[in-house]
This record gives structure tokens, C-alpha cells and sequence, in this order.
């Protein structure tokens, strides 16, 4: 059966993108038109035009506290799901699609928030990261994936976080909590910006950014294999 020509839906999720442009970060590495939707203004794609691809972008906001059109993603993901789409969730994205595959008991708050450049350890040899091995790659959250059933495999641990990378078996639906499209530079920029909001939160960017940047260069893989893996007609 032939494959149908590749078409890409991309949710933004962000909340201020003068702070954070998740389009801006994965334009480099697409190599593909993608339509955008911005969720925070519910505009969300109509999947009945012939989308093949699904991108959930992260966010500023927690997957804990919900506003009112994070439930209406959680619907256009299931419909994407059903459908058959290729999916791939990364940060807020990941634990959304958890939320909407499993509801609110996967997701909660992080016992030990993970900002900065993180050594994960890819468990399975698998299609999105390859190899079984340690990789280093930008990650900042305060939220995470918990409590998986055993219709996903988790290909990817850190320290603090025992659920970094998932995929729901035999289907090309993948959530990410690093942020691998985010680059060095890009990531300095971020976190001085998130530095300069003075949150609570600011002593954990201060400390990423006195780090030692170390990037392994995941994404270009990721975004190889999410784009080939799709749905046959």
C-alpha cells in the first residue's frame, strides 16, 4: 500500500513565546512544512485533513495546574490516536500524551526538577535513540510521566527520572521529557530569560547556567525517525 505524503501538525503549547518559541526550536531540524496551532488560544488542527504527524511542543505552564484548553488537546490527541497518527510528545507534550492516554494519574509533580544539561540512560535498543547507552541532553521540568501500563515501553531513565522517553508498544506514538531541539546556545538564551522572570524557581536556572553544557545531538535522529514512521494506507 502506498504511504501518503507526509503532513505534519505542530501544537505549540507555549505561553509566552518572547520567554520560550518552541516553533523556533524545532524549525532547524523538520526539513518539512508543518502547520502550527496555538493551543493556549484554542486553535487546534483539524485532523480530518489528512494530518500524518503530531507534535506537542513543552510549555511554560504545569501539566498539574490545567487551564481550560489543555482538555480540549486532550481530546484532538485522542482522536489523533485513533486515527492512526504518528506522534511524538516532548516535555509538557510527553506528559500530556500520557495525561490523554491514561488520565491524571500519570503525571505529577517532580520530586527533584531536572534543569540543565542531563546524562539519560537509553534502556532498550530502540528506533528513536538507537543503542542502549548514556546521552547527554537540555532538559528543564518540574512535572513528569508516572505510573505507565504495560501498553508502553520506557526507552529512556535519568537519576531523577525514571520516565524519560516512552512509546506505546507498536504504534509511532513517542513522548520525550528532554528537550533535544533546544541547543546550547538556544538553551543559555532560555534559561538567562527565565532567570530575569526572578520566580521562585530561579535558583534552579542559575545553576544550569553556570554548568557545563553537554549535548549528545538526539534530535536530529528523533526527528528522522518520527517523520519516516507512519501509517500505511
Amino acid at each position: 500500500m502506498r504511504k501518503k505524503e507526509v503532513k505534519v501538525a505542530f501544537i505549540d503549547n507555549s505561553i509566552d513565546t518572547s520567554i520560550y518559541n518552541p516553533q523556533e526550536h524545532w524549525k532547524p531540524y523538520l526539513g518539512v512544512a508543518w502547520d502550527s496551532f496555538k493551543a493556549t488560544e484554542n486553535h487546534f488542527p483539524d485532523l480530518k485533513r489528512g494530518y500524518t504527524h503530531l507534535i506537542l511542543s513543552g510549555s511554560e505552564a504545569s501539566i498539574i495546574e490545567r487551564e481550560n484548553w489543555v482538555y480540549e488537546e486532550i481530546e484532538v490527541v485522542q482522536d489523533a490516536v485513533e486515527k492512526g497518527l504518528s506522534i511524538l510528545g516532548s516535555c509538557y507534550g510527553h506528559q500530556l500524551l500520557a495525561l490523554a492516554l491514561l488520565g491524571s494519574a500519570s503525571v505529577q509533580r517532580c520530586v527533584q526538577p531536572e534543569v540543565g544539561w542531563i546524562p539519560i540512560q537509553i534502556k532498550v535498543e530502540n528506533e528513536l535513540f538507537g543503542k542502549r547507552r548514556q546521552a547527554f541532553s537540555f532538559s528543564s521540568h518540574f512535572d513528569e510521566v508516572v505510573n505507565l501500563s504495560d501498553a508502553f515501553l520506557i526507552l529512556a531513565s535519568s537519576k531523577d527520572c525514571q520516565i524519560q522517553a516512552f512509546q506505546l508498544k507498536k504504534r509511532p506514538i513517542w513522548g520525550i521529557q528532554i528537550h533535544p531541539e533546544i541547543n546550547i546556545s538556544n538553551a543559555q538564551i532560555l534559561l538567562k530569560k527565565c532567570i530575569s522572570l526572578n520566580l521562585e524557581t530561579r535558583p534552579f536556572f542559575e545553576k544550569a547556567l553556570k554548568s557545563t553544557p553537554k549535548d549528545s545531538g538526539l534530535i536530529r535522529r528523533i526527528v528522522r525517525i518520527f517523520l519516516v514512521s507512519r501509517k500505511i494506507e
